[in-house]
């Protein structure tokens, strides 16, 4: 391009033109340009200043909030400099696009995806409003532009607003109408698809589920390698997998074919550990990622604990794979009772994974009584093996198996054997079938009504009526990297809806995460969102049919996850009704909410983790030009407001590692509003997860972060867990020396 001087009053008017509804006695345009320009060298590009002044005005957030929106105003005008607005003609770019080393096409667009919009342009093109790519925060447009947004050669090709018409029109297809009012929804954050879903949606082949759950094929050489292709496949295609071994033998069992013994558990893990650091998730876009479920009576579970641990021998590790516990109610009650606790090999003791119950504790006391566990130890020994390896690696992850069983509404299919990498999904598994799931997540600040400080219930109700059917369409377009997957699918058609952001919109109502109201509104948000799919769901069926194993399930009865729970709802929606829609037409889904971490989502988004309370209110982000500190927006808003932000509080806020409880100058509203989750009683926590729990049909990322943690206060939250009824007890212990900010 040309060259020119860098001007100092050009660049300060370009800064200035973005500063419009900002707080004008906060933000500085021209200190702004004074900082950029002392980064400028010779022969800079103007995109290039445009980075730097948008990394300066992110740098420059903890002097006022209004900055962050300042930093992806600049990055995001630098993007739309950059690209074509016209969306038909960028997905014309990324349809003929060729390889340059090849000289072959290599279409980023699928045929059906590139038709509609050449055949519904003008339609399409006018219905996107690219104003909207200024309500991102700069992180999360960021990371929008890093793994999101398609590229040609190297160059991001897309808009924000593209991309979410590509995955509305990659969901919807010819349906136009469904398709922008998934789009104007999605572009205003009331919810997002997930991850795979924003990557593939619209594109060649386009794998959009999130989850996958195997079942070993076999205790066999062919079921042991078999199973690990399958993984293989999966994991190419961006899905994290949950993997059950319970039936693999254990280490010293015969092997009738070599007249050997066998290695068990561990050298097979080494090989499963290898193949997902070799195959990541979709070409780098995120490292393959195994959970290995376990359950606590296998001979070899002692060595299995020890798999991540950062000491040892290496060719008894395994630290690339993630670990968690099956957990049958017998070992908890002799754990309680300090009663003892037999080992077994499912080659000599067969079936304990296939049932569950009193079922199960019937045939384990069976091979108790005949002598043929293995060793037998103290059920409280094992226990504080689990504890240890929580302390020291995080995992293992704890799911209930008999509470997961209990109440499912899949129980008519056969034990659940195992959940998935993020200890949210709880979906049945066979040899020839590989459980899936789509999912979607709810943006909760966005039906905050402040003007009146309430809680928009109806509008809540109404998207998760839309995200519902969004999700049965992604169950039938999806192309599944395995024929086990697709059979699974679509027989049972489970879908899994999350949330974001509930801690900002409990901020946003100024109510404390630990409050009577939160807890309240934290129930009511999931009696909402679980009626809605079930009625959702109902109505696809009285149009569709209800799903092909249907019949006998629980719902079938009448019977809803809350009924299994023996909770009665609030009187917010009506039950009765809705159970006599279903009778008559039953339901579309075997399962429907499924409250996901949303760790990528919800920083695109802005807001805080899925349920989780904030883990600090100030932590640091590393971007090129440096390292920064980032404050909770909620915190620095009220600070700024009450005239109590400067140098001087922030300082103390990292020296106090984000915490505000012990700063004399704040207010005691303000400290209830700002505890962080290291502040928060995990009881209560875990008190809220089982409120939830009575309307959630799959299970939940549960994290519990623990300061100190010690093997009294970690028991005591697992019992607390466990006697609540909780399917999921623990996704990661995360501990404050692991953590800090």
């Amino acid at each position: 391009g040309r060259k020119e001087r860098v001007q100092f009053d050009k660049i300060t008017a370009r800064v200035s033109r973005l500063c419009y509804g900002l707080d004008p006695d906060h933000v500085d345009p021209a200190a702004i340009t004074m900082k950029t320009i002392s980064g400028v060298y010779q022969g800079v590009t103007t995109i290039q200043l445009d980075d730097l002044a948008a990394e300066t005005a992110a740098y420059m957030t903890v002097t006022h909030p209004d900055y962050a929106i300042l930093a992806a105003r600049i990055a995001v005008s630098n993007l739309h400099k950059q690209t074509k607005k016209q969306w038909s003609s960028v997905i014309s770019d990324l349809y003929h696009y060729v390889n340059p080393r090849t000289g072959k096409p290599a279409p980023m667009i699928s045929d059906e995806t590139y038709n509609t919009v050449m055949k519904h342009a003008d339609e399409l093109n006018s219905a996107i409003v690219y104003d909207r790519d200024f309500n991102y925060q700069y992180f999360g447009f960021k990371t929008l532009e890093r793994s999101y947004l398609l590229r040609i050669d190297g160059k991001v090709a897309e808009r924000p607003q593209h991309m979410i018409m590509r995955v509305a029109v990659g969901i919807h297809g010819e349906d136009i109408e469904a398709a922008i009012e998934t789009y104007n929804l999605m572009s205003n954050k009331y919810f997002t698809h997930a991850s795979p879903t924003l990557f593939m949606a619209g594109t060649p082949a386009a794998q959009l589920a999130s989850c996958f759950l195997i079942d070993m094929k076999d205790d066999s050489i062919d079921g042991i390698y078999d199973t690990l292709k399958t993984c293989a496949m999966i994991s190419k295609n961006a899905g994290g997998i949950g993997l059950n071994v319970h039936r693999i033998r254990a280490t010293g069992s015969y092997i009738g074919g070599t007249n050997g013994t066998s290695n068990g558990l561990v050298p097979m893990l080494r090989v499963y550990n290898n193949t997902a650091r070799y195959v990541d998730q979709g070409g780098n876009k995120r490292p393959g990622a195994f959970a290995i479920y376990l359950e606590p009576w296998h001979a070899d579970v002692f060595a299995f604990l020890d798999l991540r641990k950062n000491h040892g021998k290496e060719e008894v590790r395994a630290r690339d794979l993630f670990y968690a516990l099956w957990v049958p109610d017998l070992f908890m009650k002799r754990v309680e009772e300090n009663g003892t606790w037999t080992l077994m090999c499912p080659n000599e003791c067969p079936g304990l994974a296939d049932v569950y119950g009193e079922e199960f504790e019937a045939l384990y006391e069976k091979y108790e009584k005949e002598g043929k566990g293995r060793e037998t130890v103290r059920a409280q020994k094992l226990w504080y093996a689990i504890l240890e390896a929580q302390t020291e690696t995080g995992n293992p992850f704890i799911c209930y198996k008999d509470a997961a069983n209990r109440k499912s509404n899949q129980k008519n299919l056969g034990t659940i054997r195992s959940s998935n990498l993020c200890t949210e999904i709880m979906e049945y598994t066979a040899p020839d079938e590989v459980a899936v799931c789509n999912l979607a997540s709810l943006a909760l600040p966005t039906f905050v009504d402040i003007q009146n400080e309430t809680y928009d219930f109806k509008k809540l109700h109404e998207v998760t009526k839309v995200v519902t059917r969004n999700l049965n369409k992604i169950i039938n377009i999806n192309a599944y990297p395995v024929p086990q997957a697709s059979k699974s699918n679509f027989r049972h058609r489970p879908i899994g809806l999350g949330v974001s952001g509930l801690a900002d919109a409990f901020l946003a109502l100024r109510m404390p995460f630990d409050s009577p109201e939160a807890r309240k509104l934290n129930i009511q948000i999931f009696e909402t969102m679980y009626h809605a799919a079930l009625e959702s769901s109902c109505e696809i069926a009285a149009e569709l049919g209800p799903y092909e194993t249907y019949p006998g399930s629980p719902v079938s009865k009448g019977e809803l996850q809350y009924d299994m729970w023996g909770v009665t709802p609030t009187d917010l929606w009506d039950w009765d009704s809705l159970k006599a829609k279903i009778a008559q037409h039953g339901v579309r889904n075997s399962l429907l909410l499924a409250p996901m971490p949303t760790a990528s989502t919800s920083q695109i988004m802005g807001f805080n983790e899925c349920f989780e309370p904030y883990t600090s209110n100030i932590y640091s982000r590393r971007v090129l030009a440096g390292e920064f500190q980032v404050v909770n927006p909620w915190l620095l808003k009220d600070l700024v407001d009450r005239d109590l932000w400067s140098d001087n509080m922030k300082n103390r806020i990292i020296a106090e590692g984000g915490s505000v409880q012990r700063i004399p100058n704040i207010p005691d509203d303000l400290k209830a509003l700002y505890k962080t989750v290291w502040e928060i009683s995990q009881r209560q926590i875990v008190q809220m997860a089982a409120d939830r729990g009575a309307f959630i049909d799959q299970s939940q990322s549960l994290n519990i972060h623990m300061k100190e943690p010690t093997m009294g206060k970690i028991t005591s939250m697992h019992f607390t867990g466990w006697k609540l009824g909780l399917k999921t007890g623990m996704y990661y212990l995360r501990t404050m020396a692991a953590s800090a900010p």
